[in-house]
């Protein structure tokens, strides 16, 4: 996989991510290992960073639950519009974090 095909696939499953629902930057990468060989969490808030805007970006966290670094307000803002469960300024990931083997 191409880094160009790399950050398709990346934003095509963010796209993915069902409203309500998060990923941590490390599933993402997880979740695409074996077809790219990839498997960096920082990568993937790289691309996020220089090409999530046109994909619900907000839905996308750290390992911890924290928000997206800079952006923590519009995040927080729509997260809360769609029921994402929060535990004071991080999301609940035990309760919204979704994997694509889900299949919700």
């Amino acid at each position: 996989m191409t880094p160009d095909e790399y950050v398709e696939a990346v934003l095509d499953l963010v796209e993915r991510i069902p409203e309500g629902r998060v990923m941590s930057y490390g599933g993402v990468a997880d979740a695409l290992s074996e077809r790219s060989g990839r498997a960096s969490a920082r990568l993937v808030g790289n691309i996020m960073a220089r090409h999530g805007g046109s994909v619900p970006w907000h839905r996308v966290v750290t390992a911890s639950g924290r928000l997206p670094p800079g952006h923590e307000r519009e995040a927080r803002a729509r997260l809360r519009a769609e029921g994402v469960p929060l535990r004071g300024e991080r999301v609940d990931i035990a309760a919204a974090g979704w994997s694509p083997d889900d299949g919700s």
